[in-house]
């Protein structure tokens, strides 16, 4: 099977939903709205876009058969891919990659940092959208974008 069409359609999806006007994001719902590139068969995605709603995030989600072209334009390292990505619409884009737990996701947009993304890697028991289990202990990495850079802790779960 060619798998040029679909790297080619979600390179194309993620290129249009970049170049989206800011202002626009921002004026609906103020750095809230965030998109789901996700495969139509995977249930825990879809139990992290629910969650995401009940917290208060504007979630639309684009189901595609392979994500490699969306990962790889979105510059997720191979080493902290997993099942789902998702960019955050607002003054800034950040990439959300795989589990990441509310927590983080506030983390990020209230310190703003000067990084690419976080990332869960793999599919943590006990993660968002994995049995979540709020005392589940795994790490969430931050990644500017560049193959080179070993990924930076953002923050560890389950740590008290």
């Amino acid at each position: 099977m060619n798998k040029r069409p679909s790297t080619v359609a979600a390179g194309a999806a993620l290129a249009i939903l970049i170049a989206t006007g800011v202002a626009h994001a921002t004026s609906i719902s103020n750095g809230k709205t965030i998109t789901v590139f996700k495969t139509p068969w995977c249930g825990c995605c879809e139990v992290w876009v629910e969650a995401l709603q009940k917290a208060g995030y504007e979630m639309k989600t684009t189901d595609l058969e392979d994500l490699d072209g969306v990962k790889k334009q979105a510059g997720v390292p191979a080493d902290l891919e997993a099942c789902h990505t998702a960019v955050i619409d607002g003054e800034r884009k950040y990439v959300l990659e795989g589990h990441v737990p509310i927590e983080a996701v506030e983390k990020l947009l209230s310190e703003r940092p000067d990084v690419k993304g976080i990332a869960v890697p793999g599919m943590p028991s006990g993660s968002l959208g994995m049995g979540y289990d709020p005392n589940a202990r795994y790490t969430v990495y931050s990644f500017d974008g560049s193959a080179d850079r070993t990924p930076d802790v953002f923050l560890e779960t389950g740590v008290k």
